[in-house]
């Protein structure tokens, strides 16, 4: 896969990324239709209708390339592919179907098993978040194009990102060994795109949800300065069974004061 422009591939979605955050705002704004999944776990006509535009943008750039979505993933198959495209069309489908604003739309492609590109865009925020490469993150918002580099942007505080009220005990003692002073409750992948902008420092959680939540914050975050990995400090690759993830510790930098 060594041919593929990924600069190409990435400004080639934005639009779609754009298209289908509309979609997505309509839907929600007039009321979602909710189906409950094998797994016990809503799906929205808004996660299906994204899913659908996403994958056939996806399809016509990279028609070889194989597209696992979590709307139509098959876990009875085998992955064994090293390159293939994670996509999770809306995550936070519980906020989005309470119409709240910090769902996001997602896709990543995977190369050797490892993120490449990533794009993330919540609409509600009109935050777009995408990259194709080291040194190469950044933000569209209100029509205006910034770099991302995990610089600090708040020198006073040192700000964690937490899933729920509820934090592990495994949690909140990372939190403490990097001396911590404030924890925000935030959801869905927009926790890596907010690192990667130096609003937030870090962000750790036990090993849980699947590879297609995280792949695309991870390639945004890792490119532009931060770092993503195990809690025992290990980097993890793409494609594993059943696509679980490991536990996760981001990081906008080894030195969270500065």
């Amino acid at each position: 896969m060594n041919n593929l422009n990924l600069r190409n591939i990435t400004e080639n979605l934005i639009d779609t990324f754009l298209e289908a955050g509309e979609v997505a705002k309509q839907i929600s704004h007039k009321g979602v239709k909710i189906t409950i999944k094998n797994d016990k776990t809503p799906v929205t006509d808004g996660d299906l209708a994204v899913d659908q535009l996403l994958r056939n943008k996806i399809k016509s750039l990279t028609p070889e390339i194989p597209i696992i979505s979590e709307e139509t993933v098959n876990f009875e198959v085998r992955n064994n592919n090293k390159d293939f495209w994670l996509i999770d069309p809306i995550d936070g489908t519980k906020d989005y179907i309470k119409k709240k604003d910090e769902y996001t739309l997602n896709a990543a492609l995977i190369l050797n098993s490892k993120p490449a590109i990533g794009v993330i865009y919540a609409p509600e925020k009109k935050r777009l978040f995408f990259t194709y490469g080291k040194d190469f993150s950044f933000e569209i918002c209100n029509g205006k194009k910034m770099t991302l580099n995990c610089n600090k942007i708040n020198s006073k505080e040192i700000i964690a990102l937490a899933n729920s009220d509820n934090t592990p005990d495994e949690v909140l003692d990372i939190y403490k060994k990097y001396n911590v002073s404030q924890t925000v409750r935030m959801s869905s992948s927009l926790k890596f795109c907010v690192l990667a902008a130096g609003e937030a420092d870090i962000y750790a959680a036990k090993a849980r949800a699947f590879e297609w939540d995280i792949a695309a914050g991870h390639a945004i975050l890792e490119n532009a300065g931060g770092s993503i990995t195990t809690h025992d400090g290990e980097k993890f690759l793409y494609g594993k069974e059943n696509f679980k993830n490991l536990s996760i510790l981001a990081m906008r930098s080894t030195n969270l004061k500065k």
